[in-house]
Order: C-alpha cells, then structure tokens, then sequence
C-alpha cells in the first residue's frame, strides 16, 4: 500500500494531541509535587549542640563585657581584668553548662 501524503499529515494532530495530554499531566504532576512540599511544615528545632554553642556564645559576651567593666574602673591591673574575663568564662561552663559532653563520675568501690 503506497503512503500518500494525506496519511502523513493526518498523523500529525493526533501526535500534537498526545504531546499535549502528557505536557497536562507533567504539569499536574509537577503541581502536586509542589503541593506536597509545601505542605511539609519547616523543621526548626534546635539540636543540644546548637543550645550548647548559644551558651558558650552568652558566656563569652558576658565574659567580655566583666573585663570591660574591670578596665573601665581603672582600679585593677590588665592581668587582674583578664583574671576576672578567666573566671567569668569558667563559671558559664561549670555552672551555665549542660552536662551532656562531661566525663561520667566514677562509682565508689564497695
């Protein structure tokens, strides 16, 4: 059966028909992907490591501003002043820290 130049071009609409009808459901598809992710709430909680790093961040800056004070009353020596930046920044970790990191006490032969 010959091919004629009729069937050719009938072919065409019913393959720019199907082109389309797939472009459609790549688009919803691509839709509902989208609808899917954004429905997923953000999660935002904080790790112990990062509550620790934002404790040692406050313990610093009050640790700074003890020895800026201390040198604002011209009272002490420069060694003095870092002595009370020293002690500040010690006491945010033995008492402002968390425990989670510390060596476990050892048990008491009995």
């Amino acid at each position: 059966m010959p091919l004629l130049l009729n069937d050719l071009f009938n072919d065409a609409p019913k393959e720019n028909r199907m082109q389309r009808r797939m472009g459609f459901w790549r688009g919803v598809g691509l839709l509902a992907a989208v609808v899917v992710l954004a429905g997923i709430a953000p999660a935002s909680a904080q790790t112990q490591g990062m509550e620790r790093r934002g404790e040692r961040r406050d313990d610093r800056a009050g640790a700074r501003a003890a020895k800026q004070a201390c040198k604002a009353g011209d009272e002490k020596s420069r060694a003095e002043c870092r002595q009370v930046k020293r002690e500040a920044k010690q006491a945010g970790r033995n008492d402002g820290g968390s425990n989670a990191n510390a060596a476990p006490e050892p048990k008491p032969a009995q």
